[in-house]
């Protein structure tokens, strides 16, 4: 389902990497400079079900995406909207997720994937992108030139199969995109102005 274009975005969902929780600094950045936009988008940070349940082992795609459904779905409750009004996003493994539940077709307004994990440090014959080509909405890419889960020239290679309108924003350093937090957010900001 397309989403509708040019309506400013009633809030986003973001969620966290693998190896952090839903108070990881760059969220907090994101969820700060979009609190301060006018109108402010409100944001909601979630952390998956492995995470609040103690485990170490991320989530399989099913569980979370399943989990990301019904967390868009309660937030957009709450905002009095529907959840194609909302963002969807996270850093690294979070990002993912979302973009696989747009895939499989949860509405969206559109994506905000920072750090995106096309495949695992070094093995780029492991990619992580058959869902692409069914991501039928805004995405705004955010990510380091030295990121070892994939370079921007692969970013650019592989966000050529989304059909929605992509934007890529690469910043200086690695995955973790270090001491960037603010760039980060304001990346995002921007973006979300211009929907």
């Amino acid at each position: 389902m397309t989403s509708p274009r040019h309506t400013t975005p009633a809030g986003l969902l973001l969620t966290p990497g693998a190896g952090a929780d839903r108070d990881h600094h760059t969220l907090l950045a994101v969820e700060r400079a979009l609190g301060a936009l006018e109108p402010p988008v409100p944001t909601r940070r979630v952390d998956f079900p492995y995470r609040t349940a103690g485990r170490k082992m991320p989530d399989r795609p099913p569980a979370a995406v399943a989990h990301l459904r019904a967390e868009a779905e309660d937030l957009a409750g709450e905002l009095g909207t529907t959840t194609d009004r909302l963002l969807l996003g996270g850093r690294s493994y979070g990002g993912r997720m979302c973009s696989m539940a747009v895939a499989d077709g949860l509405p969206a307004a559109g994506l905000v994937l920072l750090s995106y994990p096309l495949h695992p440090p070094g093995r780029p014959d492991r990619l992580r992108v058959e869902h692409l080509p069914q991501v039928d909405v805004p995405v705004l890419f955010v990510s380091g030139d030295r990121d070892p889960f994939g370079t921007p020239a692969e970013l650019a290679e592989h966000a050529a199969a989304i059909p929605g309108p992509v934007t890529r924003i690469t910043l200086p350093g690695a995955h973790d995109v270090k001491g960037q937090d603010d760039d980060v957010a304001a990346a995002v900001a921007d973006w979300v102005r211009t929907l």
